[in-house]
């Protein structure tokens, strides 16, 4: 089995990583973007170590919910929770997001997130590891399984955030308006300044009316290649800890 590696998220919660279940800045801005209010009741699919569940407990939130497939990440979840004194606010689940009936409940949740696999199946060469290719490679579950099931998940008006790939984007918007979720939110992330979108910040709501807002493009790193002021403020107290101010 893997060893679990201690990664220090500030504001006194610590994540549980391992070769297996890491995470990346993707994981990072998916958990900003998505900002759960105060008494939001939420939850994270295919939630991998835990990452996003773990950064929204760093502030006050409702109850959430972090399901995933793999029992490793599953455990490691477990741990954080055990670790961290999080019996209160958080539950990991270790399931198929496409069979939660009767394990977790429908109808409830104020915030849906995943940072689903990028790739289709079939799609470009295939991860040779179990946990990167279920990562990285839609073989456990579609764009579609992951709108249905949130579509179940959410209230009338709960919100779904997601990131994807740029190429992956009119795929997406084409799934959320066929499970009755219309976007309502997007935001582009670049590397830096001149480089095209790696990434998208999709949010959609369950039941909303129709209408888009495109948020200010995100730059990861500035021009002189640290870290811009937007991507240190949603690090926070995280990169003063572990990658330096201004790495």
């Amino acid at each position: 089995m893997d060893e679990f590696r201690k990664e220090y998220l500030g504001s006194g919660i610590t994540a549980f990583v391992s070769q297996a279940h890491s995470f990346g800045t993707d994981a990072v801005l998916l958990a900003d973007f998505a900002a759960p209010s105060k008494k939001a009741v939420c939850c994270d699919l295919g939630s991998g170590c835990g990452i996003i569940p773990l950064l929204w407990c760093k502030k006050e939130t409702g109850r959430i919910t972090a399901v995933e497939i793999q029992p490793l990440g599953a455990k490691q979840i477990e741990t954080a929770i055990e670790y961290n004194n999080l019996f209160e606010r958080l539950s990991a689940v270790n399931a198929d997001l496409k069979e939660l009936k009767g394990v977790v409940p429908f109808g409830c949740f104020d915030v849906v997130t995943m940072n689903p696999p990028y790739k289709a199946s079939g799609a470009g060469i295939e991860s040779q590891s179990g946990a990167d290719k279920i990562a990285r490679h839609e073989t456990m579950c579609t764009l579609t399984d992951i709108c249905e099931t949130a579509k179940k998940l959410l209230n009338f008006g709960g919100r779904l955030c997601m990131c994807i790939r740029p190429e992956r984007l009119a795929e997406l918007i084409c799934e959320m308006h066929s499970a009755g979720i219309e976007p309502k939110r997007m935001k582009l992330v670049s590397k830096c300044p001149g480089k095209s979108p790696w990434l998208v910040l999709v949010e959609g709501r369950r039941g909303g009316k129709t209408g888009m807002t495109v948020e200010p493009e995100l730059f990861v790193h500035n021009a002189n290649g640290g870290y811009s002021d937007e991507m240190k403020k949603i690090y926070g107290d995280y990169l003063l800890e572990n990658r330096g101010e201004n790495t």
